[in-house]
């Protein structure tokens, strides 16, 4: 394998895991929420009591799988919290479309992404290694990847130092349409669906019981990233804590789906940057004579 394939494939691997991690990241805390009583004089009022129990939450296992059109499909699984910044480990791996076909070719489909407030760290694996110095994990710092990607990587970058739990709420309240779907189980837990599509075009007209500062922001995000509508479904128990959440959305890269589900609030998780010595750091490989160009487009799309 020419070391090149590995350096181009790199910065698509790390928007795709990172913004992963970020949305995965919609979820409560059990502990916090226990004894509360869910409102549902309406779905507004009921989501925005959800969204004030999630402001204090600190932790949770996630389970999620998202594909874009052609470009990849992949599952994601671990434990993330975001007391004191963005923390945690992931293993996501690669099952179809372009990206699994890269990540191939760079020697596996299946990596550990461990996050840290001020970056985060892909384990490689073997092949990878022998292309970088014997060195298994990348390096890859927010500023880095804001200056290296362009668009996509301020939005990454952005996305991830700024991500609280309660986003996927916020979308929702940002549709100006939300509704109650109906009473449903998820998992042997009974939760209450609520709906909404976000039309970005429309979205700084909404009346959405978001800021003015709020709604310039998501379209600006969400235009940065080619979405047009995202279509958002959570399932809410009845302590306000997000079971469920789904994303359906438009992208410069074809359809965007996304599940994630939440278990396990407020366990304990912890994340350490791997040693020096096994570690490249991403900005230096491009120096190196890589070129990020492949990846802006899957940022794009993320």
């Amino acid at each position: 394998m020419k070391s090149t394939t590995v350096r181009r494939a790199t910065l698509s691997i790390a928007v795709v895991a990172a913004l992963t991690g970020v949305a995965a990241c919609g979820t409560t805390d059990a502990d916090k929420a226990a004894g509360k009583t869910a409102i549902h004089v309406s779905p507004i009022a009921a989501l925005r009591s959800a969204e004030k129990s999630t402001d204090s939450a600190e932790s949770a296992k996630v389970r999620s799988t998202t594909s874009v059109g052609d470009l990849m499909a992949m599952t994601a699984n671990g434990a993330l919290t975001w007391e004191n910044g963005l923390k945690g480990n992931l293993t996501i791996t690669y099952t179809g479309g372009k990206m699994a076909e890269a990540m191939k070719k760079a020697g596996t489909q299946s990596m550990e992404a461990r996050y840290l407030p001020d970056a985060y760290y892909a384990h490689m694996g073997d092949t990878f290694a022998q292309q970088a110095g014997g060195k298994h994990w990348l390096k890859y710092s927010y500023d880095d990847l804001a200056k290296l990607g362009g668009a996509s990587g301020s939005y990454m970058k952005d996305q991830i130092q700024n991500a609280t739990p309660n986003q996927s709420v916020k979308m929702l309240l940002a549709s100006g349409d939300v509704k109650k779907v109906g009473e449903e189980k998820i998992s042997g837990v009974d939760t209450t669906h609520y709906s909404g599509t976000v039309n970005v075009a429309d979205l700084a007209s909404k009346t959405s019981n978001l800021s003015a500062d709020q709604l310039s922001a998501l379209k600006k995000q969400l235009s940065q990233a080619g979405v047009t509508t995202d279509t958002v479904d959570l399932w809410i128990n009845d302590q306000n804590l997000l079971v469920k959440k789904t994303e359906k959305a438009d992208t410069a890269n074809g359809a965007m789906t996304n599940t994630t589900v939440y278990t396990d609030y407020g366990v304990k998780v912890s994340a350490e940057a791997p040693p020096a010595a096994d570690t490249r750091d991403f900005g230096d490989l491009m120096k190196a004579g890589g070129s990020p160009a492949s990846g802006t487009s899957t940022g794009t799309a993320s």
